[in-house]
């Protein structure tokens, strides 16, 4: 494949469909055939006409291997990228998630390190135990109590 402009990335949507039909091997029908049903979606230009990115080809390369080597049918290829794709969401959920907790033990631990130095932290003992407290009410022959 030739070289991307300067300022497309990988997820840019460049080639016209004749070059990514060439690029994956395939027939531009097949193209439109796949976009029609969800395979691969390529973004779109101004006039409307279909514009793929790098991924879009590798994705297309990938929808052709599994069709004729492994034998997979369009509905289970179409299932296979779903789950893929929500596999690299979660992957990136967690990730954020995992750098949120390792800043919040970070904060949490500097919280703990200043107040210990300041005397304001105070041990907690843990228990299960309920305590319910009332308010003693004084008898009322009790001339103490008021």
């Amino acid at each position: 494949m030739p070289g991307l402009p300067p300022w497309a990335d990988e997820d840019t949507p460049v080639f016209v469909i004749s070059i990514a039909a060439e690029f994956s091997g395939m027939h531009a029908q097949t193209l439109r055939s796949y976009d029609r049903i969800g395979l691969v979606s390529p973004g779109r230009a101004s006039g409307g006409g279909r514009r793929y990115s790098v991924r879009d080809i590798a994705l297309l390369r990938e929808v052709q291997r599994l069709s004729q080597e492994e034998g997979v049918n369009l509905a289970g290829i179409k299932r296979i990228i779903e789950l893929e794709r929500e596999v690299d969401q979660l992957t990136d959920r967690l990730a954020e998630v995992t750098d949120e907790l390792a800043r919040s033990q970070t904060r949490l631990q500097a919280l703990a390190e200043q107040a210990g130095r300041s005397g304001d932290l105070l041990p907690v003992r843990r228990t299960q135990s309920v305590v319910v407290w009332q308010r003693r009410r004084p008898a009322p022959d009790d001339p103490g109590q008021e």
